[in-house]
C-alpha cells in the first residue's frame, strides 16, 4: 500500500533530479505539472499525441481526497473511484462493535443506504494562476525572518482575494497558494470543493489488504483494493460530466499509460546537509519510538478482538510506514547513494561559480548547513511540544487543535500560522467535529506512550515536562484525563471551536487544560524554528531554484506537494536479480495463495465463488510510472482517456520516488478493471453500480 502523502522514503538507485548541466529527465521519470507536460518526450518514446483537450478532460475528471488520497469520477453522477485503503477511515468511523463494515465491507442499498464520511473532503482542479511576481515583490530582496514573514503574509492574501472573488460570483471555490520548484514558481489553484462524500461500496478488509504487510510493496499481488465513494451537493449526487469511461480489457504489455492524481511530497532537490539530517534525526528517532509503540499495539490487540478492532487501523498504518521507513534509513545509510548526491552536489556548485549570474546562489548551501545546525539544538523539543508528539491520539489532536486554532483565529488573517488561514478553517472545522468511535483504552495507551517519551526525550526535571506531568506517572494521567475528558463529544468540540479562546480557557476539561499549559512554549518554538530555520533555509531554496531555472528552465519537473500531476510509462514488468518479474497476475493466484489464515484468508464469498469466475481474470498489474505517496486512488488512463487501471501501491523499489527514480526498477502496481468489474458481478452483485458505469 503506497503511503499517504505525509511519509518520506528513499531508494539506493535513485538518481538526482538537481544536476548542474542540463538534462531531460529519464524516459519515464517526472510528476509533471499539467501545464508543463512534455509531450514531445512521449510522442518520441511511445508515438502518442496527447493534446489539450486530453488534458483537460483528465484534469476535470481527477479527484484530490483531503485525507491524503487521489481519486477519479467515473459517472455522470458524482461516482468516485479510490482505493479501499483511502477510506478506511470512513470504514473505521463508520462501524460499531455489531456492525464492523471495516471488516466486512460495505454496498449501499441504493442511492438512499450511501452513507455519509463524515471527515472527508474532495476537490478538483479547475483552474491555476501564477502570482511568482506578486509574491516576489511583496518579499523583496530580503533573507530574514521578516521577509519570511511577507511572503507568508502574501500566500494569505492572495488566498483569500482569490476565494472572495469566487463569493462575489456566486460560485464559491476555494483556492490554495501552492509553492513549486522551491520558491522559483507560485500559484494560485482554484478548486471545486465537495464537503459531503457518502460511501457507495467497499470490498471486505482480508480481500482488499490480502497479503497484509508480509505482501506491502511486493509483487506479485492479489489486493482487491478498490472503493467507490459519491459526491453530493445541497444533498442530492453532483452532475460530473466529465467523467472516466472504464476499457475492461485494461491496456496492454508496453502500451503508454498514464498516472494522473496528487502525489503528496518529495524531496528531490534537497541538498546533502539536509540528507543527512534527515538521517540523523528526523528517521533515527522516529524509527525507534515507531518501533516501541507497534509492539504496544500488537500487545494491546492481543488482548481481545474489541481491543484489536479498535487498533486495527492505526496498526495498519503505523506497520506500512515503518516499512517505508526502514527502507528510507538504509538508502541513506548507502554509501553509493549518498556519494552520488554529493556528486551531483558538487557538479552544482562548480556551475554556480562559473557563471556570474548565479552569484546570488553561491552561499546557499551554507546558510542551510548553519539553519540546520541550529535546529539540532531544538529539534527534540520542537517535535515533541510543537509538532504534537507529546499528545498523541485523537484526544489529543483534538486538544492540541482547539487551542492552537483558538488562539490563532484571534489574529488577523495575513498574521495566522499558514495552516490556520480562512482558507483552512473549514477543512480544519470539519475534520475536528466529524463524529468518531470512542476507543478509552486505546486512546489511554497512545496518549501514555507519548507522554512516556516527553520524560524520556526531554528528562525529568525539565520544566514543560513538570508541567504536564506534575506528580503523576505518565500512563497514571494518560488513564486519568481520557477517562475525565468531554472531547470525545462533537457538540462540546463544537462548542469550543465555536466560542473560540475565550470558551476554550474557561472549559473545565483536563486535556484541554494540558494542551493550554504547554501552549505557550509550543508557540515559542515555533516562532524560534520558523525564524532560525525555515527563513534561512526558504530563502535559500529559493536561490538555489533561480540557479536551477537558469540552467534547466522548466524542462525538469518541480518536487510534488500534493497537488494535480501527471506522470507517463507503460504497462512493464522488470527484471528481480536473475529472474524476470511479469507484470499481470491473475486470479487463479489469488486462490492458490490463500491459505486460510491471516493474512492470507479470503472472505467466504470469495471461496464460494472460486468455481464459477474466470480464473484467468487479471488482478494486479505493474507500470513503469513515477508515483508516489499520494497517489494512492489514482487512475491509470489510456492514450484514448480511457481507465484502465486504478493505482494502490509500488514494488519495494519504489520506496525510493520520494528522492529519485530508478527506469530499470521502479514500479507502480494497480489493480485492474477487469476483476474489480468482475467483483461486482460476480462477488457483491451490484449490478446498478455496474450500470451506472456503463458496463452491460
Amino acid at each position: 500500500m503506497i503511503r499517504r502523502y505525509t511519509m518520506a522514503v528513499l531508494l539506493a538507485a535513485a538518481l538526482a533530479c538537481v544536476l548542474a548541466t542540463p538534462r531531460p529527465a529519464w524516459a519515464e521519470e517526472g510528476m509533471w505539472t499539467f501545464d508543463n507536460f512534455p509531450r514531445e518526450a512521449v510522442r518520441s518514446r511511445y508515438g502518442v499525441s496527447i493534446g489539450q483537450d486530453w488534458l483537460d478532460r483528465v484534469r476535470r475528471a481527477t479527484v484530490r481526497l483531503e485525507g491524503g488520497c487521489s481519486a477519479s469520477i467515473v459517472s455522470p453522477s458524482g461516482l468516485v473511484l479510490t482505493n479501499e485503503h483511502c477510506v478506511r477511515d470512513c470504514l473505521q468511523r463508520l462501524s460499531t462493535p455489531s456492525r464492523d463494515i471495516a471488516g466486512a465491507g460495505f454496498l449501499a442499498a441504493g442511492r438512499a443506504g450511501e452513507e455519509r464520511c463524515a471527515a472527508e473532503q474532495a476537490s478538483i482542479l479547475e483552474r491555476i494562476e501564477n502570482v511568482s511576481a506578486a509574491v516576489q515583490a511583496a518579499v523583496g530582496d530580503g533573507v530574514g525572518p521578516a521577509a519570511n514573514e511577507r511572503r507568508k503574509a502574501a500566500l494569505t492574501r492572495l488566498e483569500q482575494a482569490c476565494e472572495d472573488d469566487w463569493r462575489r460570483r456566486g460560485d464559491p471555490h476555494s483556492c490554495e497558494a501552492v509553492t513549486l520548484y522551491g520558491g522559483g514558481q507560485y500559484f494560485l489553484y482554484h478548486y471545486r470543493r465537495y464537503v459531503d462524500l457518502r460511501l457507495v461500496f467497499a470490498p471486505e478488509a482480508d480481500i482488499a489488504f490480502f497479503g497484509g504487510d508480509l505482501d506491502n510493496f511486493r509483487f506479485p499481488r492479489w489486493d482487491l483494493d478498490f472503493a467507490l465513494l459519491r459526491l453530493y451537493v445541497d444533498g442530492r449526487p453532483a452532475p460530473t460530466p466529465g467523467y472516466l469511461r472504464w476499457r475492461r480489457a485494461g491496456a496492454a504489455p508496453g502500451e503508454a499509460v498514464f498516472v494522473a492524481g496528487h502525489p503528496g511530497s518529495t524531496q528531490r532537490l534537497q541538498t546533502l546537509a539536509q540528507l543527512r539530517f534527515e538521517r540523523e534525526y528526523v528517521l533515527g528517532h522516529w524509527l525507534l519510538r515507531a518501533a516501541e509503540l507497534r509492539g504496544r499495539y500488537l500487545q494491546f490487540s492481543a488482548s481481545g478482538a474489541e481491543q484489536a478492532r479498535s487498533a486495527e487501523s492505526e496498526l495498519f498504518s503505523l506497520e506500512n510506514v515503518l516499512k517505508v521507513r526502514r527502507n528510507q534509513m538504509a538508502v541513506l545509510l548507502d554509501h553509493g547513494f549518498m556519494a552520488a548526491r554529493e556528486r551531483d552536489e558538487q557538479a552544482l556548485r562548480a556551475a554556480v561559480a562559473a557563471d556570474p549570474r548565479l552569484k546570488p546562489a553561491a552561499d546557499a548551501w551554507a546558510e542551510i548547513d548553519r539553519a540546520l545546525a541550529g535546529y539540532r539544538a531544538f529539534y527534540d523539543r520542537y517535535l515533541f511540544l510543537e509538532r504534537g508528539a507529546a499528545l498523541q491520539g485523537e484526544l489529543g489532536a483534538a486538544a492540541r487543535l482547539l487551542v492552537r486554532a483558538a488562539v490563532e483565529r484571534a489574529k488577523p488573517n495575513e498574521q495566522r500560522q499558514r495552516e490556520f488561514s480562512d482558507a483552512a478553517l473549514p477543512r480544519l472545522r470539519q475534520q475536528l467535529l466529524a463524529p468518531q468511535p470512542a476507543y478509552p483504552a486505546f486512546e489511554a495507551l497512545r496518549l501514555g506512550f507519548s507522554l512516556e517519551k516527553l520524560v524520556e526525550y526531554l528528562g525529568v526535571d525539565d520544566p514543560a515536562v513538570r508541567l504536564a506531568l506534575g506528580r503523576e506517572a505518565p500512563q497514571q494521567l494518560a488513564a486519568r484525563l481520557v477517562r475525565e475528558t468531554r472531547l470525545g463529544d462533537p457538540a462540546f468540540r463544537e462548542q469550543l471551536w465555536n466560542g473560540g479562546l475565550a470558551a476554550v480557557e474557561a472549559a473545565d476539561d483536563p486535556l484541554l487544560a494540558l494542551a493550554l499549559r504547554l501552549e505557550p512554549e509550543a508557540s515559542a518554538l515555533r516562532r524560534r524554528h520558523d525564524d532560525q530555520v525555515e527563513a534561512p533555509i526558504r530563502a535559500a531554496e529559493e536561490r538555489l531554484a533561480r540557479a536551477r531555472f537558469a540552467i534547466h528552465g522548466t524542462r525538469s519537473y518541480p518536487d510534488a506537494t500534493f497537488t494535480l500531476r501527471l506522470s507517463y510509462g507503460a504497462v512493464q514488468g522488470w527484471r528481480e536479480g536473475d529472474h524476470d518479474v511479469a507484470p499481470f497476475t491473475r486470479l487463479d493466484g489469488l486462490y492458490a495463495r490463500a491459505t486460510g489464515q491471516p493474512p492470507f484468508r479470503l472472505p467466504p464469498r470469495w471461496l464460494q465463488a472460486q468455481s464459477r469466475v474466470n480464473l484467468d481474470t487479471p488482478f494486479n498489474f505493474a507500470t513503469s510510472n513515477d508515483i508516489i505517496g499520494g497517489n494512492s486512488g489514482s487512475p491509470i488512463i489510456d492514450a484514448g482517456g480511457r481507465l484502465v487501471g486504478l493505482i494502490f501501491d509500488g514494488n519495494l523499489h519504489s520506496i525510493g520516488g520520494d528522492y529519485g527514480y530508478d527506469p530499470a526498477l521502479n514500479r507502480a502496481v494497480a489493480v485492474h478493471p477487469a476483476v474489480m468489474l468482475l467483483a461486482l458481478r460476480e462477488i457483491y452483485g451490484a449490478d446498478a453500480l455496474l450500470r451506472e458505469l456503463g458496463i452491460e
